[in-house]
């Protein structure tokens, strides 16, 4: 459902969420061509782009693969779990009781994911941060106040959406997942998928799109554009990790555009 702009700057208001003001009505004819310029915030509004929160000491498919865990030659081979038949319930107590890495020796507990179990928008990030590891929610942190705020600016609130990450376990001092971690992990996100059956999937993160799409092409290049994730017509926008905005503001810009890229998709425009 789309809301008229006096709808909206009311609905932004009450949620204390700064209101920007394009600099030309968006062209609802023109929408259809992924080449069209998205609407754009009024140049004095960029400083406050969705309402970026003060520091803190916060911190920030469904088949069986076989990884090798190590690249030592003795290494057993450990093979994801088949998670094609579980339910919500028995999918979670899998995840929380998951040795398959090393990840598990060092997490506080595992993060699953949390939000509307039939949503239409899905949001899918990269690993758990320090925050998220010690209550046991995704995108609780900083960076997860500011990915609120990016939902309200559209209309949207975090419940309304379903949010995870491709791992399930913090690595050690917030370093990149490795690659035999994220597929490890990858049943247990592809059955999240499955059962939440999004419309739209917003992937966050350079290392989320990448394993979600199965490609190595750099961020910058897949972002607004439409993608569809492997093997089926499910609608794939890609932007910046909220973490990423916190450290290079000046990309809010982008993130901006790709939010009213992903919106058209749902609107059907």
């Amino acid at each position: 459902m789309s809301l008229d702009l006096q709808t909206r700057r009311r609905y932004m208001k009450a949620l204390g969420i700064p209101v920007w003001i394009p600099r030309a009505t968006p062209n609802t004819a023109d929408s259809e061509s992924s080449s069209a310029p998205s609407p754009r915030p009024a140049a004095t509004d960029l400083d406050t782009l969705f309402n970026e929160p003060p520091p803190s000491h916060l911190s920030q498919l469904d088949h069986q693969q076989t990884v090798t865990a190590s690249a030592h030659p003795s290494t057993p081979q450990l093979k994801a779990p088949d998670c094609s038949d579980l339910d919500w319930e028995a999918l979670q107590e899998t995840v929380k009781t998951c040795e398959l890495c090393k990840l598990h020796k060092t997490r506080t507990q595992t993060v699953f994911g949390t939000g509307h179990h039939e949503a239409d928008w899905m949001i899918v990030g990269e690993a758990p941060g320090a925050e998220e590891d010690r209550q046991g929610l995704p995108f609780v942190g900083r960076a997860g106040q500011l990915l609120n705020n990016m939902l309200s600016a559209i209309g949207l609130q975090r419940e309304q959406i379903y949010i995870c990450n491709i791992l399930k376990c913090r690595p050690p001092n917030n370093r990149d997942p490795k690659p035999e971690e994220s597929a490890l992990c990858r049943a247990y996100l592809q059955r999240q998928i499955t059962l939440v059956n999004p419309r739209l999937i917003l992937v966050v993160g350079r290392i989320a799109a990448h394993n979600l799409l199965q490609t190595d092409t750099p961020l910058g290049r897949l972002r607004g554009k439409l993608h569809y994730l492997p093997g089926s017509d499910l609608p794939v926008i890609v932007t910046y990790h909220p973490a990423y905005l916190l450290r290079q503001p000046r990309e809010k810009r982008k993130v901006w555009q790709d939010l009213l890229q992903a919106k058209r998709v749902m609107q059907g425009t």
